[in-house]
């Protein structure tokens, strides 16, 4: 059996983006979903009636539990959407 090679992963450009409030880490290229995952957030949003967390689960823009408020724009897909530098994410 002979070993695997895996190519190595290479990251686009460090940037900044505000998540509530808070700078966390993200690479140019990548989703918000994926930074606010990488930054260690499991909840994206909060259930209208019983307030329950809701956190990624398709990450193909199906299922609407990423949803969050990007730069004032309400209902964006954070699976969908990728960084762009001091873009300002609310969470709902």
């Amino acid at each position: 059996m002979t070993a695997t090679r895996y190519k190595k992963i290479e990251r686009g450009k460090p940037i900044s983006i505000m998540v509530n409030g808070e700078a966390i880490e993200a690479f140019h290229g990548e989703s918000i979903a994926a930074a606010m995952l990488a930054s260690g957030r499991r909840a994206f949003r909060h259930t209208v009636k019983g307030k329950q967390a809701r956190g990624f689960f398709c990450g193909m823009g199906m299922c609407f539990d990423c949803i969050a408020t990007v730069d004032g724009v309400p209902h964006v897909r954070t699976c969908m959407t990728e960084v762009s530098p001091d873009c300002v994410v609310e969470l709902e």
